[in-house]
């Protein structure tokens, strides 16, 4: 495809997803609390609020944490137990944060607040230094295909801001790093409670020359984080106005996932493999004769093609995989073990279908991705590989290529929770 693709306007500054993890205490929510405050992102009477909250309680500070930590019981036992999302902008980048639970029995929550992260930071206590629950965090990091991880050595005001104890902590992730599949890692200290490195630059630590955490979140580039090649679009939803003026109609609606789509380009339908054109590509505000994902628009063909819900319309020359057979890595999120040939729900961009269980290949331990194929038992938090198959085939690509098609979820149809996030290997 011989298509000049410009770089979009949202990949230089729009929005950028990021979540944050670490062991309990580390002081994630209070990092995010002064994310927010030093970039004056909060409401005047938003402060005197956790202020008066943190004379009441007894702290002699402005506990920051307060901004995320809504939940009653998470203030209560002071840890994050749900996912807490929060959305502010500089001049320069919007943002969504999810600020993630630290404990190990609430890795699905971080699996949910990671799915669709950009950037992952992690903190580390700088008195403790590496851990367990740092590994556990950074390979699941590793398994969402995150491609960027911001190490933030934090409380360096209880070790005095020691160079020597930032290096060290440094060199140790750097080891474990190595088996990690994330091309940019970045090390900051920082002291989340005084606001050292997080968006002014520290006066204490002038040792230390590369960018306050704010610094990086603004800069770090996103343009290789989409899929510009591979052309997916789930269809949504069939448009026929039944209108005189548009007699003739048929479009179909839904987000480009990846790619660039033009007017004019061969595109194959999936799974029936029927090929055509695009004729025209609309919008509310017009037509246009370029779109890129993430955009939402309306295609028309120019034959008339059986397509419904749940197709996928494709680059010609850029297949995706059509099977009903799946190796997925699933994060379990229910209370209720997987079973073994127990039949689920699957949602899967926008088609819905039903799959049974055929096998369970290993489970994975998270703390040092070691392959358990002697221990199949998956409950809840775990993560293992299975083996799917599901009553109509699905299109997909795997999600170290393509998180958007090469991941999916299983519900379970009796209660219709979910109770699966799986990315397709």
């Amino acid at each position: 495809m011989n298509v000049t693709i410009p770089v979009p306007e949202y990949l230089d500054m729009e929005l950028l997803r990021f979540t944050t993890a670490g062991s309990v205490d580390d002081g994630k929510s209070t990092l995010i609390g002064r994310l927010l405050y030093d970039s004056k992102s909060i409401y005047e009477d938003q402060y005197e609020a956790i202020r008066r909250t943190s004379e009441k309680r007894g702290e002699d500070y402005v506990n920051l944490a307060l901004l995320t930590d809504g939940l009653r019981a998470e203030q209560e036992q002071g840890i994050t137990i749900d996912v807490a999302y929060r959305y502010f902008a500089t001049p320069k980048r919007k943002f969504i944060i999810a600020d993630t639970p630290g404990h190990v029995q609430y890795t699905r929550n971080m699996v949910t607040g990671a799915s669709t992260a950009h950037l992952a930071i992690i903190l580390v206590d700088a008195r403790k230094g590496v851990i367990e629950q740092t590994y556990r965090h950074a390979i699941i990091a590793s398994l969402l295909r995150i491609r960027h991880l911001v190490v933030c050595i934090n409380k360096m005001d209880l070790v005095e801001y020691q160079s020597e104890v930032f290096e060290r902590i440094q060199a140790d992730f750097q080891r474990f790093a190595n088996q990690l599949e994330v091309p940019d890692i970045q090390f900051i200290p920082i002291s989340a409670l005084n606001g050292d490195n997080v968006v002014d630059r520290s006066t204490n630590m002038d040792w230390y020359t590369g960018p306050t955490l704010m610094t990086f979140l603004e800069t770090v580039p996103l343009g290789n984080d989409v899929n510009l090649v591979d052309r997916r679009f789930p269809v949504q939803y069939v448009i026929r106005p039944q209108q005189t003026e548009y007699h003739d109609y048929r479009g179909y609606a839904g987000r480009i996932t990846s790619g660039v789509f033009t007017q004019g380009d061969a595109v194959k339908v999936l799974p029936s493999g029927h090929t055509t054109t695009i004729a025209s590509i609309d919008t509310y505000e017009g037509p246009l004769t370029e779109a890129f994902a993430p955009m939402s628009v309306t295609l028309t063909l120019t034959d008339e093609i059986d397509i419904s819900r749940g197709d996928m319309i494709v680059g010609a020359e850029d297949t995706p995989t059509v099977s009903q057979d799946i190796q997925i890595m699933v994060c379990w999120l229910n209370e209720k073990r997987l079973v073994p040939g127990g039949k689920y729900a699957v949602r899967h961009t926008s088609r819905d279908t039903k799959c049974i269980v055929k096998s369970v290949e290993y489970k994975l331990n998270i703390s040092t991705m070691e392959k358990l194929e002697d221990d199949t038992d998956i409950n809840m938090n775990d993560i293992g590989l299975i083996t799917l198959r599901t009553a109509k085939p699905l299109v997909f690509d795997p999600y170290r290529t393509n998180r958007s098609t090469g991941s999916l979820i299983l519900i379970d149809e009796a209660s219709n929770t979910t109770v699966g996030a799986g990315m397709i290997v």
